[in-house]
């Protein structure tokens, strides 16, 4: 198996974190796709990450590509089997890859990260403090309130915990934190003592120091 894109983003390492999880080998080839390379236009349709390969199966998008590695190794599950936990996971990854994504983590990595250090580009700071100051409150006080055990569905770590943890993570890299979520903050501290996650992280911590992002949390969990 193959996973095509950088580690740190937060769609690979969700695919990472599953494979993991499920303990299947596994090759990174950390492909950034604003200097992608050469036929990637073959493996990638819409130029993303990641792109995931196994033998003559490939696939893009990593909802896709989680539930196929759920098909294809079922065991340890990261889907539900009760059906009503089962929706509520696919809706807490679905509003991982769409709204704390879209909203929160793509807009903020994209102005200091993305542009500044691979584009040479100047960021865009309006942008980054209207989302400071009007899609985090709004999209971690759900997550807040969402939060009524130590897992966000079926009582049990599910794909709805992996694709939540992989943006927190990110946002984290931006030098952000949490705190005033306390329960969040608790959760997020639960998961990074998760094997999977801590595994991830410390397979992505080269080319995240090489990136200059903050990694004070991950160094505080592991002091």
């Amino acid at each position: 198996m193959k996973i095509y894109g950088v580690p740190f983003s937060v769609h690979t390492r969700k695919v990472i974190v599953t494979a993991l999880e499920k303990k299947l080998p596994y090759e990174n080839e950390p492909v950034i796709p604003f200097n992608p390379p050469p036929g990637w236009a073959d493996l990638s349709p819409t130029g993303k990450i990641p792109v995931f390969t196994d033998g003559d199966v490939t696939l893009c998008d990593s909802s896709v590509i989680c539930a196929y590695l759920e098909r294809a190794h079922p065991n340890p599950p990261i889907h539900p089997a009760d059906t009503r936990d089962y929706i509520q996971a696919l809706w807490f990854e679905e509003y991982a890859d769409g709204t704390i994504f879209r909203e929160v983590i793509h807009g903020l990595f994209f102005n200091q990260v993305i542009r500044p250090k691979i584009l040479n580009t100047p960021g865009d700071q309006a942008a980054v403090d209207t989302i400071l100051k009007e899609a985090v409150p709004a999209v971690f006080g759900y997550l807040e309130k969402s939060l009524a055990g130590q897992h966000l569905a079926g009582n049990r770590f599910t794909i709805a915990d992996i694709a939540v943890v992989s943006n927190l993570i990110n946002f984290h890299y931006l030098g952000y934190t949490i705190d005033r979520h306390p329960r969040l903050a608790r959760y997020f501290a639960q998961m990074m003592r998760r094997a999977s996650i801590a595994a991830a992280l410390e397979a992505e911590q080269g080319i995240v120091a090489g990136m200059g992002l903050d990694r004070s949390f991950v160094q505080a969990l592991a002091a």
